[in-house]
């Protein structure tokens, strides 16, 4: 749910506008590896080899679900592969960082159109967001934040509505956690 100001600070630190303002930049080498991994799992399409973008201690937070750790990672993908089957990604942009965002942060604006029917000629949903991508010293990403439309989600910080949020979203993530595979679809031999 996102919070009520539209010129909240969002995980950037920035506000909706002024990220979804920032200019187009290319890819560091090192970053080449974490671009690939999430296009193939914002694609459905994760491999074993696309959860090593991520460190082992690593947070996953959108509008639905915090995932902390990557078996809780990898469950919130592989769901998402099961119910849509079919994703694609009709633009992806790597952001330029503006001084105030450390150089360990990736900035990606995604359009990603989901399918329910994998052979549907148009989308279920297409869905905006920016994703912020936070870094260790080893190109590792430990933490990844979706926001939709680039406005930040509430968080325990946002008071008690905030709370009750958060404390939902932990609750999906380890309740999808209970039922998916940490195998990925791509790679699963039905």
């Amino acid at each position: 749910m996102p919070v009520s100001n539209p010129d909240a600070p969002n995980a950037s630190g920035l506000s909706a506008n002024e990220t979804k303002n920032l200019k187009e930049r290319s890819p560091e080498p090192h970053e080449e590896k974490i671009l690939q991994g999430i296009k193939e799992l914002y694609t459905s399409k994760p491999t074993e080899r696309t959860y090593e973008i991520y460190a082992p201690e690593a947070v996953f937070h959108d509008p639905i679900g915090i995932a902390e750790g990557i078996k809780a990672i990898r469950a919130q993908f592989n769901g998402l592969a099961k119910l849509f089957p079919r994703a694609d990604i009709p633009s992806f942009r790597l952001l330029e960082n503006p001084p105030s965002v450390p150089k360990s942060k990736i900035l990606i604006d995604q359009d990603v159109s989901y399918y329910r029917d994998p052979n549907a000629s148009s989308p279920t949903k297409t869905v905006n967001s920016l994703l912020t991508l936070e870094t260790n010293a080893q190109h590792q990403v430990v933490k990844h934040t979706e926001e939709w439309n680039h406005h930040r989600e509430t968080s325990g910080d946002d008071g008690f509505v905030g709370m009750l949020n958060e404390h939902r979203k932990k609750f999906t993530a380890n309740f999808t956690g209970m039922f998916i595979s940490q195998e990925p679809p791509a790679q699963k031999k039905d």
